[in-house]
């Protein structure tokens, strides 16, 4: 009887699946993401997460933002940015290299070894672009704009055309350096990339199973 029982119990333990654990998240970015002026509970990756777990979705998102960042800055630190075992990543970078006017080319090239590196590590990936600001003039913004959509085909990644959308120029959501959101600036931000974002969390709560 007690052998029977223990065969039981044994054969129960082994049919039943282990317990998921969360979808390991990083946001690999600059000020704008990484939260300058706000406390950590406030910054765009805390934010997300916790809109995504009211969600139900199991997420755990890490803060790989730096300030001052640019693309060529994500690309040197990438591996240690995003460790072993992360599954997707929110790609939030540009901005530094549009207000300093640096070099499309550079940019882009740089973005794009970031998304090849990340693509031959199994690391999904979604694309957050930005707009020049329009003090490098028309020529300048053409070049640096078309960066994100043509990665986002060339990669076949999910893209969100404008990390700011609806909060940028707007004083209200804007610290007193009209660049970086407030906690409210930051709260729009996720309300607006969610749909984006959740399409892209199911996908690789998809690809688990």
């Amino acid at each position: 009887m007690w052998l029977a029982l223990s065969v039981l119990f044994a054969t129960s333990a082994f049919a039943q699946p282990p317990s998921a654990g969360p979808i390991k998240l990083v946001v690999l970015g600059d000020s704008l993401s990484a939260g300058l002026g706000l406390p950590a509970a406030a910054a765009f990756p805390a934010q997300l997460e916790k809109a995504l777990q009211n969600k139900g979705l199991n997420v755990a998102i890490d803060n790989a933002g730096v300030s001052g960042d640019t693309a060529s800055g994500g690309l040197d630190r990438l591996d240690w940015s995003v460790p072993a075992g992360t599954q997707g990543v929110i790609l939030e970078l540009g901005a530094n290299d549009a207000l300093r006017g640096l070099d499309p080319k550079v940019t882009r090239a740089a973005l794009d070894n970031i998304l090849r590196r990340l693509k031959a590590r199994g690391v999904a990936v979604l694309l957050c672009g930005m707009l020049a600001p329009p003090n490098y003039g028309a020529e300048y913004a053409a070049q640096f704009n078309a960066i994100f959509p043509d990665l986002a085909k060339a990669h076949d990644v999910p893209l969100y055309p404008f990390f700011l959308d609806g909060v940028a120029a707007n004083t209200k959501l804007n610290q007193a350096d009209g660049m970086h959101p407030t906690a409210d600036g930051v709260a729009v931000i996720v309300k607006n990339i969610m749909p984006t974002v959740e399409s892209f969390v199911r996908g690789i709560a998809e690809q688990k199973k």
